[in-house]
């Protein structure tokens, strides 16, 4: 039994009415905040919520760890008790999200190792092995029919609307900002916000890449070449390297974009190596900025962060392709060169602006605004399919529905959404059925809510939050079970797995 070391859990103090007090550090989007002490017990006065016969404390957002069986609470960590309904003791769950799960104990029935930090998902998508999951079909046809019909002259509405934004704001910036370093933090503040907003020509461009603007193809693409070819998108390579994105969701080989290192494997050893050397805010910040501010030109001429499949990978010359996959098979080569001649088009525009406006005007009009737009990009698509307790698959279990229920929704609020067009609130039901136009979405996401309520996930966290916890914690995956039970998830540790460890709560 390779996980009977695993298993072997410290004494338990019996007996619910013990209460141990922590100082703990909320973790927050401005960062560390002092939380008031946090308690635990079993009478209902303490706080703690009834879940499945077990008494769950639910703090704010924190990052918990076990040290050598004993529950630490320095400035950066702290532990959650839960009452386990085994045995009526208290057992250390870890966790980087403020809900903690019953955590499994010695005598559970699992022969997988205990998870050690949860998301506000709080582990649900760990039992995927235990999960029956329907057939597309059934999927499609618990979404109302009407959500997939596109509507051309909404599209084009949503289309002119993102446009107006994106160019109304760089009129209005070239107009009343001086080119001087004195007003550096004014242009920054412009790049930000209009970067924010060609984000959604970016998504409009992203939808007729899945056939969900139009049911006039040739419309369609022609909307979609050239939004995207004047964000430096080759439209069409692009269009088959995130078609199989879609195809190959969370698939630990032959996923496309995001696809996680494996601990044992030279770039997940690098990865961990660099953590331990560093520690773990300099790793989560560094992480941070080559993803956000690098990931996305990787990607095209690289196809960094793709699977080990394809291996190194270009958007724009198709030849190079290092893996046994074919990114672009047969006529794609031809497609992707269809793809250059836009983004060099609009290479050469920028070029004659910057020889008559001067470098420095384009620098700060387009490629302020255009980082951002990459910086968006990457955080979406990062955060919608990685987390401290989302699984990543192998062939032999993975399937497509599989993939699209290991997608997750978060909460973008109102004015993302709007400029956006719900690319991060509603990406379930994208990923489900990418034809689906963004202003149904939101219906299709609340049908797929009510029926596979079990299966779909939403994490609550803030987006910040959000993003610190995978960028410190999804550092490698690992193996954990084995035959159908198997699944890769993510640790920040060299050593082995180890099992949430009993306590004396005394």
């Amino acid at each position: 039994d390779r996980y009977a070391h695993l298993r072997r859990a410290a004494p338990v103090h019996q007996g619910t009415q013990h209460r141990r007090t922590m100082a703990a550090f909320v973790l927050s989007p401005g960062g560390l905040g002092l939380a008031k002490p946090l308690g635990a017990s079993g009478v209902k006065s303490s706080g703690l919520a009834r879940q499945r016969g077990a008494a769950v404390l639910r703090p704010r957002a924190v990052v918990c760890s076990v040290s050598s069986g004993v529950a630490t609470a320095a400035p950066h960590r702290c532990a959650v008790l839960s009452h386990t309904h085994r045995r009526g003791a208290f057992t250390v769950v870890p966790t980087a999200l403020g809900v903690a799960m019953p955590a499994p104990t010695a005598d559970t029935d699992g022969d997988v190792p205990v998870h050690k930090y949860f998301s506000g998902l709080n582990g649900m998508a760990l039992n995927a092995d235990q999960k029956v999951f329907p057939s597309m079909a059934e999927v499609l046809s618990k979404i109302p029919k009407h959500c997939f019909v596109k509507d051309t002259a909404k599209s084009l509405v949503y289309a002119a609307v993102s446009t107006v934004l994106t160019v109304g704001t760089g009129v209005l910036a070239y107009l009343f900002l001086p080119m001087t370093m004195a007003y550096l933090p004014a242009w920054l503040a412009y790049a930000v916000v209009a970067g924010t907003c060609s984000t959604g020509c970016w998504v409009v461009a992203h939808e007729c890449g899945h056939n969900a603007f139009s049911d006039n193809r040739k419309l369609q693409d022609a909307v979609g070449y050239a939004l995207h070819s004047l964000l430096l998108v080759p439209y069409f390579s692009w269009q088959r390297s995130h078609a199989v994105h879609h195809s190959r969701t969370n698939h630990l080989t032959e996923g496309e974009t995001h696809v996680p290192y494996v601990k044992g494997e030279t770039k997940g050893t690098m990865n961990l190596n660099l953590l331990e050397s560093i520690g773990e805010g300099p790793f989560a910040a560094i992480q941070l900025f080559a993803h956000l501010v690098f990931g996305w030109p990787a990607y095209l001429l690289t196809g960094a962060t793709g699977g080990s499949a394809r291996g190194v990978t270009n958007h724009f010359i198709p030849s190079i392709n290092t893996g046994a996959v074919q990114l672009f098979p047969g006529s794609w080569k031809n497609k992707v060169w269809m793809s250059d001649i836009g983004v060099v088009a609009v290479v050469a525009g920028l070029a004659a602006w910057a020889s008559s406006a001067g470098f420095a005007t384009v620098a700060a009009l387009y490629f302020g605004p255009y980082t951002f737009v990459n910086v968006w990009l990457v955080l979406y698509t990062w955060l919608q399919h990685t987390d401290t307790d989302v699984p990543h698959l192998a062939a032999s279990e993975w399937s497509y529905i599989k993939g699209a229920f290991l997608t997750i929704d978060r909460p973008y609020h109102a004015v993302f959404d709007f400029l956006h067009h719900r690319i991060g609130s509603t990406h379930v039901a994208h990923h489900v059925e990418c034809a689906i136009p963004h202003y149904k979405a939101k219906e299709a996401t609340e049908a797929l809510k009510a029926k596979y309520p079990d299966l779909y996930l939403y994490d609550p966290t803030p987006i910040a939050t959000a993003l610190w916890r995978v960028a410190s914690k999804c550092v490698a995956v690992e193996q954990r079970g084995s035959g159908k039970d198997t699944m890769w998830t993510f640790t920040d540790k060299k050593a082995p797995l180890v099992a949430a460890t009993a306590v004396d709560a005394a």
